[in-house]
């Protein structure tokens, strides 16, 4: 069996002290959108009232579709005396009143600083027969949102993954990584067109891109169920995408049911996506279907017609790491130049890796990061500016201050539409990136040429 967990295990104390912007955000926020990835489930924050609302209101404002989740609702008493009490009541009302199949209970900062024993609690909770509750530990002050995410996953699999002593089955389980729904559907799409039976979790397509219906559904169609989250025990195979998101959840998965896992970039850009497929080519015996033949062939054409348009510019990239680096990649492909790489979340294994790729690509003078700060970048950028930044909505500050044009990739992205629908995977995704970035150097160039126009006038 192949060994899915990463090279380098990721070093815990992630701390943010000495940071002015640092590019991420906290824990809990992305182990609430893991559990937002099976079929109803209500995700619980167990810490303040304060703390919910905001992780809440990051994903909404991201999505642009509502993030339900409870909260245990830590006052004062909770603060000194632990939040035990709170967490059982909690699950005994959220049972009660909302009637979820399961609940996934992630931690805080306050909770973790008081030292609250989850499956302590949860054992001496009254769980209705037939419901779950599962939980996973996610400090704020450590990691970031991609941690958080990851600790989900590994809880899900500790929790509902199961193998019987049958041969395993002719199916896969995608461990997608921290990506919109938008970008999980068009992974399924890949693996259903190569006739492979997929086990996909979390998933949060139908439920962060749920359509409007006539009557509101607090859960919606969506979401991993949670009989085939168990059933992922006797898969043949898991494809872990995304060292940070998901090899851990992989490797655990492989450790207690035997799956095999196969850890690989989140399949952004060309080679990333060959990747997944001959992966899924291999491990099932299959063939590539024409349609992905014909869908890689538009990218190659595309690279070709409009290379002139993007060729050589400089570019900033920032955000998550399982994003950051697949999309290097393919703006290595493109044949432009990553200048500055950074990223929040921990992990020396991401400077290594972007130092691999611009070295094999002869790409001197580049500056990468773990655990980054855009100060950092700005700071760089002063020194040496780029043609393109590329990365969430808060590298906007920087892209107004410096006149650079910014390409909206990751998260969080508040103020564009339709992206969360919108793959940026496989060569449709591909294809979309392609656009985006050559579209907006073209802009660019464009309104160079008017404000030229503009002073010989005058």
């Amino acid at each position: 069996m192949l060994d899915c967990t990463p090279k380098e295990p990721v070093p815990e104390g992630s701390h943010t002290i000495g940071k002015i912007n640092p590019v991420k955000t906290c824990q809990p926020i992305g182990a609430m959108y893991a559990a937002l990835g099976i079929h109803r489930c209500l995700p619980h924050s167990h810490g303040s009232q304060g703390c919910c609302s905001y992780h809440r209101m990051a994903l909404s404002r991201h999505f642009h579709d509502p993030a339900m989740a409870s909260t245990s609702s830590f006052t004062e008493g909770a603060s000194v005396f632990g939040g035990a009490a709170n967490l059982k009541t909690s699950i005994k009302n959220v049972f009660q009143i909302y009637d979820p199949d399961i609940i996934a209970v992630h931690t805080t900062c306050l909770s973790e600083t008081i030292g609250d024993d989850i499956p302590a609690i949860i054992k001496q909770s009254e769980i209705p027969e037939g419901k779950y509750v599962i939980h996973c530990n996610t400090p704020s002050y450590d990691g970031s949102h991609v941690t958080g995410f990851s600790n989900m996953c590994k809880g899900i699999v500790n929790y509902l993954a199961e193998a019987d002593d049958a041969p395993k089955k002719e199916q896969v389980n995608i461990f997608p990584g921290y990506v919109n729904p938008g970008d999980m559907r068009e992974i399924q799409r890949i693996v259903t067109e190569m006739g492979i039976k997929s086990i996909m979790y979390p998933d949060t397509t139908n439920v962060m891109d749920s359509p409007m219906m006539k009557k509101y559904e607090m859960y919606p169609m969506g979401g991993a169920k949670i009989e085939d989250i168990k059933d992922s025990g006797n898969s043949k195979m898991t494809i872990a995408l995304g060292a940070w998101s998901s090899a851990e959840a992989a490797a655990i998965l492989q450790s207690k049911c035997k799956v095999q896992g196969v850890p690989l970039k989140i399949p952004i850009g060309v080679k990333a996506t060959d990747e997944m497929i001959m992966a899924l080519k291999d491990g099932f015996d299959v063939e590539v279907p024409l349609s992905l033949e014909i869908e890689r062939g538009q990218v190659i054409d595309t690279l070709l017609d409009i290379h002139f348009q993007y060729e050589g510019k400089k570019v900033a990239v920032y955000g998550d790491p399982d994003i950051v680096i697949p999309l290097t990649e393919l703006l290595i492909t493109m044949g432009m130049i990553p200048k500055y790489i950074i990223t929040g979340t921990n992990g020396k294994k991401f400077e290594q890796t972007i130092n691999s790729m611009l070295e094999e690509a002869g790409i001197e003078g580049s500056k990468i990061k773990a655990e980054g700060d855009l100060f950092d970048l700005h700071q760089w950028i002063k020194e040496e500016s780029v043609d393109l930044l590329i990365g969430n909505s808060h590298g906007k500050y920087i892209a107004r201050a410096e006149d650079i044009p910014l390409v909206r990739v990751g998260f969080p992205v508040y103020d564009r539409a339709v992206h969360p629908l919108m793959p940026i995977t496989g060569y449709r995704g591909c294809l979309r990136l392609i656009e985006m970035i050559s579209n907006t150097l073209l802009d660019r160039r464009d309104h160079d040429a008017l404000d030229q126009d503009y002073e010989l006038i005058l």
